[in-house]
């Protein structure tokens, strides 16, 4: 089976090209070929497929095995694919997802694609959509109990759950031991993506990022994305705003019509083949 292993800025997964390709079992796949250790290495699994309603379709596999929704990073690395590969030659790509079909529009520079801006959609705020236990109203600065201190959290769902804390320091946060507890509460039957925001500026934001099912990950686009609708609902920052994560920087915006949009770069790292059992 041939791979191209991509990331966008850290987050990296594994890709493959289903319009040549057929992997059998993608869950088990992805947990022997993130494997940091005895496989290629990488925060997951993406396929690239083809679709009935979109220029293409993308399924999400973390390095547990499980599926995700959607990943901001991967898609933006999914349109680049396709560009490159000759799979799709256009400035605007539709991908399909568990998550709907999103819109990228690439931007090429000396036939090279630098950046991709991502319609993400309207984000989704009552608590029956993260999922998370509760009566159904918005998630905004509310306490959360874990291990002893009390947090307060604010929870949007981009395609994927996301719990959102601000704090004054998150380098300061003990990220594996405060992430595994919130992922794997009670209040989150689907468990949730974790983030610990700290406000750097005017509109500026650095985070750090706990994934369900890959833990402390370098940059998360729909995390990215939660955490400026959270910072505007808890009236922190203007709808625009520069998210640092330890990957890179991405620009998010969410938009007066209530759709959300992600802008950053994709990578390519290298290419080879995994030998299937």
């Amino acid at each position: 089976m041939k791979f191209t292993k991509m990331h966008g800025i850290g987050n990296d997964y594994i890709y493959v090209n289903c319009f040549e390709e057929k992997v059998e079992n993608p869950s088990e796949l992805s947990i022997k070929i993130s494997d940091r250790h005895f496989g290629v290495g990488s925060d997951g699994l993406i396929l690239i497929m083809p679709s009935d309603v979109a220029d293409a379709g993308m399924r999400i596999f973390n390095a547990d095995g499980s599926e995700a929704q959607m990943c901001g990073n991967g898609i933006r690395c999914v349109a680049k694919y396709l560009y490159h590969s000759g799979l799709k030659r256009a400035n605007k790509i539709t991908i399909d997802s568990l998550s709907g079909i999103k819109t990228a529009e690439l931007t090429i520079e000396n036939g090279d694609v630098s950046q991709v801006k991502i319609d993400m959609g309207t984000p989704k705020l009552l608590r029956n959509d993260i999922p998370m236990l509760g009566e159904n109203t918005r998630v905004i600065n509310e306490p959360l109990t874990v291990d002893g201190p009390t947090l307060k959290i604010t929870c949007v769902s981009i395609g994927n759950p996301h719990c959102i804390i601000f704090v004054d320091d998150v380098a300061s946060v003990n990220l594996p031991v405060s992430g595994t507890a919130i992922e794997k509460h009670e209040l989150f039957p689907e468990r949730i993506n974790v983030h610990f925001a700290e406000l750097t500026g005017t509109d500026k934001i650095k985070m750090r990022t706990w994934e369900r099912g890959s833990g402390e990950t370098l940059a998360c686009g729909t995390g990215a994305v939660s955490v400026c609708v959270a910072s505007v609902l808890n009236k922190l920052t203007g709808r625009t705003v520069t998210t640092s994560l330890p990957g890179g920087k991405l620009k998010i915006e969410w938009a007066p019509d209530d759709r959300t949009y992600m802008t950053g770069p994709a990578e390519f790292v290298f290419t080879g083949t995994w030998d299937m059992p």
